[in-house]
């Protein structure tokens, strides 16, 4: 057996501050990268080809990353379950490492691959790389339980320490010419195009991909809009939040990396205040993890709704209403908005998607994994275990104390969109219309014929009631 080890990449493009590869060259020199174009998660009807685009920019990127540190980055495309013990066992490697997931999919996944690779007689070595605190770190002191409510989750994750970023891969050994032509006939191949798979992407994305982007992106945001973040990251029309999102779901950034550099300027502020604005941050690195530990801990989230009695909630699902909100043209400014920037650059303002998503639930009576499903299909930073969490929030079916809340489209422009500057960018048809009409929605009917923009498609104070109605029906109050 030689001495090379495999490390397959999943949720961790990047080769520095990687935890699973980083012990891969502690092990061995000889440490050569493997990512599996996976059917099971390129085949589906919930995958956006924004998504797919940052992925291979992001592969791209860490092919050249390993050919700078000396090795390597093979691509296969294949199910993992068959295709990594058969490269394994071909190469003859000693082991492959590769980093934990959260979602039940991946568990199985990887459970699969694991049995397969020791029957074949290759070590397996695994690690937590994408949490600060890995699942069963965290659990409540009463009961020893995995934390349902967030605040006593933040108060324990806040106040532990967390790891300090690991070393970059470097001064690695790839593999021979022989076995270059080994892995070929295993079934290695060059790295295909978005397109090639069957996603065309023309638009720009929001940050470019690969690791060397997520950094830059991470400096800029710490040394710009961090200060101010707790008031600017509810403004959709201000470039006030991190844009780390893509970036943290693929792991182009180590999340340990992240965590230093908000402790780095946390050190360096001068004012109680700015210390704050960064604690808020860092509160929202919580709320991704508290997300991904529920979806650990708790796997039907993937499939329905946390509180019971929303498991048959009398959903309306009009899908004239719903196709309504899909394209943005619902009548209320804020939501169309919204839903125009997803459709445009497959990415939406964390404000506008809690907007967006009471408005689908709480107004137009649609079962809230319709919506989900269709951020999936849209969204290039789309992760199971946010995009479940925010969507199970805004729904009032998932884990909150004070589950029934509702968003008024219009308070929430006003508040958020005063000067109508978002509405605006995102519906040219109504730039021409007063800031007063823009964001309370009020526009006159003889402004809107002429803008070719459509009436409201429900009273949100009728709607608002119903639903109300329905809920305490199903709480049996």
């Amino acid at each position: 057996m030689s001495d090379l080890i495999l490390f397959w990449h999943r949720r961790d493009l990047r080769i520095s501050d990687n935890m699973g590869l980083a012990a891969a060259r502690q092990q061995s020199q000889k440490v050569v990268g493997v990512f599996c174009l996976d059917p099971n998660l390129l085949e589906g009807d919930d995958i956006a080809p924004a998504r797919v685009t940052y992925m291979i920019g992001s592969l791209d990127a860490l092919q050249q990353r390993y050919a700078a540190a000396g090795s390597q980055l093979l691509i296969l495309h294949d199910r993992p379950s068959q295709a990594i013990p058969a490269l394994a066992s071909a190469l003859n490697a000693q082991a492959v490492f590769w980093n934990w997931d959260v979602e039940p999919y991946a568990k199985e996944r990887d459970e699969q691959v694991k049995l397969t690779l020791e029957a074949k007689g290759i070590a397996v070595q695994n690690s937590w790389d994408q949490l600060l605190h890995a699942p069963g770190e965290i659990l409540t002191k009463s009961a020893d339980e995995p934390y349902t409510v967030f605040t006593p989750f933040w108060k324990r994750w806040k106040d532990l320490p967390k790891a300090e970023p690991v070393e970059t891969l470097k001064d690695a050994e790839g593999l021979t010419r022989l076995e270059k032509q080994t892995a070929q006939e295993a079934g290695a191949i060059d790295l295909p195009s978005a397109k090639d798979l069957g996603y065309a992407w023309d638009n720009e994305l929001l940050i470019l991909p690969g690791e060397k982007a997520a950094e830059e992106v991470l400096e800029e945001f710490c040394d710009r809009a961090i200060n101010d973040y707790q008031e600017q990251r509810n403004f959709p029309g201000v470039d006030g939040t991190s844009k780390l999102s893509a970036a943290n779901k693929f792991g182009t950034i180590g999340i340990r990396t992240v965590w230093e550099a908000s402790v780095r300027a946390y050190n360096l502020s001068r004012s109680d205040e700015t210390c704050k604005n960064i604690q808020v941050w860092q509160q929202e690195l919580a709320w991704r993890e508290f997300y991904q530990q529920a979806m650990y801990f708790f796997p039907d989230l993937a499939n329905g709704p946390y509180r019971e009695p929303f498991q048959d909630f009398p959903w309306e699902n009009d899908q004239e209403l719903f196709l309504a909100w899909c394209e943005g043209r619902t009548g209320y400014p804020i939501v169309d908005a919204a839903m125009r920037q997803l459709n445009t650059i497959g990415w939406m303002h964390n404000r506008c998607r809690m907007i967006v998503a009471s408005f689908l639930t709480k107004d137009l009576l649609i079962n809230w994994q319709q919506g989900e499903k269709y951020f999936m299909q849209k969204l290039y930073d789309g992760d199971l275990s946010a995009n479940n969490g925010g969507w199970q929030w805004s729904a009032s079916s998932g884990m909150d104390p004070k589950p029934l809340r509702i968003f008024n489209p219009a308070s929430q422009a006003q508040k958020f969109d005063p000067e109508g500057e978002y509405i605006r960018q995102w519906l040219p048809e109504l730039s021409s219309v007063e800031t007063e009409y823009l964001v309370t929605g009020k526009i006159p009917e003889d402004e809107r014929d002429y803008c070719g923009y459509p009436a409201p498609i429900v009273d949100h104070k009728q709607q608002q009631r119903e639903f109300k109605r329905r809920y305490q029906q199903v709480r049996g109050g």
